[in-house]
């Protein structure tokens, strides 16, 4: 992804002055991991916020030595730990690359500065934050309202092209739907 791309992405959330959207994205550095590297674990503070140029990753916790997915992300969106990087706390759960992933970053210090320095960013991000709670939302009323067929139709219809990209383990767990299951679902279903 281009630095252009980048700011085109960032511009949907907002109108941000061009001279001072130059003086950001030039803060956001490219940096890459390769597939399963952990780039943050539990009791980790995260530093940077990263942007997904490519790749797909997730976010999950263990309890019982049970992984329990959360999240995926993968281009064009942000990723991180939230509220570890908001509070610059230790993390709760793991971040990790499930394939080869570049990012754009910034650190924690240099995003304050800017949100500091310029309003615009401070509401750009405001709304880019926005934008994720409500996402967190949607997924909380997906699991607590529908069954497990209605979770997989759903899923399926919003990001089809991750069935192939994301082991069924991975899928079962994020859509809390028990293997076995998910895998007669997904048998079952004409995608």
């Amino acid at each position: 992804m281009s630095i252009k791309q980048f700011k085109a992405f960032l511009s949907g959330f907002g109108h941000v002055d061009n001279v001072i959207l130059d003086k950001y994205v030039n803060e956001w550095k490219v940096c890459a991991f390769p597939r399963r590297t952990i780039m943050t674990a539990p009791g980790e503070v995260q530093r940077y916020w990263y942007f997904v140029a490519d790749g797909i990753q997730k976010s999950y916790y263990i309890n019982n030595d049970k992984q329990h997915v959360m999240a995926f992300t993968y281009a064009p969106s942000f990723t991180g730990i939230p509220e570890s990087f908001f509070r610059q706390e230790p993390s709760q759960y793991f971040l990790e690359t499930i394939t080869d992933s570049i990012f754009l970053r910034i650190s924690y210090a240099r995003h304050q500065l800017m949100m500091k320095e310029h309003r615009e960013i401070e509401t750009l991000f405001r709304k880019l934050t926005e934008h994720l709670l409500i996402g967190i939302l949607e997924r909380y009323y997906e699991l607590m309202a529908y069954d497990i067929q209605t979770r997989f139709r759903s899923f399926t219809k919003r990001s089809p092209h991750l069935l192939n990209m994301i082991s069924q383990k991975d899928l079962a767990s994020y859509l809390r739907i028990d293997p076995t299951n998910f895998s007669k679902l997904i048998n079952a279903q004409k995608i």
